[in-house]
């Protein structure tokens, strides 16, 4: 197994996305685990990407990422900007309040300085119990909290609330379907 800086990847803790419930503060100080089927990375020229291919995953705490390929970009010894591809990128992490968010998307691009996570191509975000949004485009800043959707063409942002004050039980049995 690869393994990775901790301090290099903080990556990820970020795809908490559309709420505000954040992802699991201790995951940030947990190690870094990285699998690919092969890793082609320079340790002496950092303006050289870190390219991880053959079915990427990568965990740090409950944080699970599943790529086909990921690209980390350095600038004096840090991570600046981590791009993901998959078919598709798969993200899941617990909330510290121990629901849990997943994300898919065909690319998942983060640009560390700016705090600022964009996914691309067919993204949806889902927490159970909360909501879902689903877009061609989804950005979210993690420094604000900020979420916007959109789509390319013709595409259009969907999204689904979750009443709070409703437990599973209390929701609507779905209409019967039947011919007349």
């Amino acid at each position: 197994m690869n393994r990775l800086p901790a301090a290099s990847l903080l990556l990820i803790a970020a795809f908490a996305l559309p709420t505000a419930v954040l992802a699991k503060a201790s995951d940030r100080n947990q190690p870094i685990d990285v699998d690919a089927g092969s890793s082609d990375c320079s340790v002496s020229d950092e303006r050289l990407p870190c390219l991880l291919t053959s079915g990427v995953t990568i965990t740090q705490g409950t944080l699970e990422i599943q790529a086909t390929r990921a690209d980390l970009r350095r600038s004096n010894g840090e991570f600046q900007r981590v791009i993901l591809n998959g078919g598709p990128v798969k993200l899941k992490q617990q909330m510290d309040d121990g629901g849990w968010v997943d994300a898919t998307a065909a690319q998942a691009d983060y640009n560390m300085p700016s705090d600022t996570v964009v996914l691309t191509g067919n993204a949806v975000v889902n927490q159970p119990g909360q909501g879902k949004i689903e877009g061609q485009r989804i950005v979210y800043n993690m420094a604000t909290g900020r979420v916007q959707g959109g789509g390319e063409g013709q595409g259009r942002v969907r999204m689904q609330f979750q009443p709070r004050n409703q437990t599973p039980a209390q929701q609507p049995a779905p209409a019967a379907q039947g011919g007349r």
